[in-house]
């Protein structure tokens, strides 16, 4: 359905893209995305998100251009709705209140790329390669890289990216800020997964309302973030996380977090 998988494996939640061998992101998969995102956050048993494409052949190469031009031929409204939809699908992965993690073998490219960056991290194989080649079709990146990428490696490379369209490669792309974590070709799911079982382990309360700070350090004026910060702060101070950890430190022990109750992000 929708060209998905989708796997619980304990803690973790696992979203596969499902239409080898490029997964392009038609507007079924994007839907289906979207029904997911809401399922998964919404079920407190699930604390990480892990989204890869199956395969070793991409992450996603980007919208499917054959659905693309046929909205196209059906006017700006169809067009219109394309991009609406993909900014209410990825901006809920972007805010969505658990680390999420990107899984990426061979091509991020385009949407799939803007897709990538709405997570916190991204692992990726040293054989990978992202690119956002929209201009070399008359176009640009709609579905938020303008925003997201250039948050993660700068305007100047931003603009390198998305005016020239070429892609880069995974060495540049870990050393350009874009991807966190490399590993040997085909292992990249695996470390995401071994990745999101140590976040599992993790103060879910505590890492949601940080994510929202964050959030709030690059979307509004610093004496606003710095507010939202330290109000969060202050409401962690009466959590049974909190306690936790203080005890486990002062018993020389890993603390064992538990089901503090995960606050819903607030509306966009």
């Amino acid at each position: 359905m929708g060209g998905i998988r989708f796997e619980a494996i304990g803690p973790v939640a696992v979203v596969g893209l499902d239409s080898p061998p490029f997964h392009p992101l038609d507007r079924a998969m994007v839907r289906r995305l979207g029904e997911l995102l809401v399922q998964c956050a919404q079920d407190d048993a699930l604390r990480v998100l892990v989204i890869h494409g199956t395969g070793d052949k991409a992450f996603s190469a980007g919208s499917d251009l054959a659905e693309l031009r046929t909205l196209i031929a059906h006017g700006p409204d169809a067009l219109a709705a394309k991009f609406a939809q993909d900014e209410s699908v990825f901006g809920a992965l972007a805010r969505f209140p658990k680390p999420t993690i990107a899984a990426v073998e061979g091509a991020a490219m385009g949407g799939g790329l803007e897709l990538a960056v709405c997570c916190d991290w991204i692992v990726a194989s040293r054989a990978a390669r992202f690119g956002l080649p929209e201009v070399k079709l008359g176009v640009f990146p709609g579905s938020g890289g303008t925003v997201r990428v250039t948050r993660r490696i700068g305007d100047g490379r931003a603009r390198q990216m998305m005016l020239l369209g070429d892609p880069i490669d995974a060495d540049t792309a870990e050393r350009w800020g874009l991807v966190n974590q490399l590993c040997e070709p085909g292992q990249a799911l695996g470390d995401a997964r071994r990745l999101a079982v140590r976040l599992a382990r993790g103060p879910a309360l505590a890492m949601q309302l940080c994510k929202q700070a964050l959030d709030a350090a690059s979307e509004h004026g610093e004496q606003e973030a710095l507010a939202l910060a330290r109000r969060h702060a202050v409401d962690l101070g009466a959590s049974a996380d909190l306690a936790e950890g203080l005890r486990a430190f002062d018993e020389k022990r890993h603390p064992r977090f538990g089901a503090s109750k995960i606050h819903r992000p607030p509306d966009a």
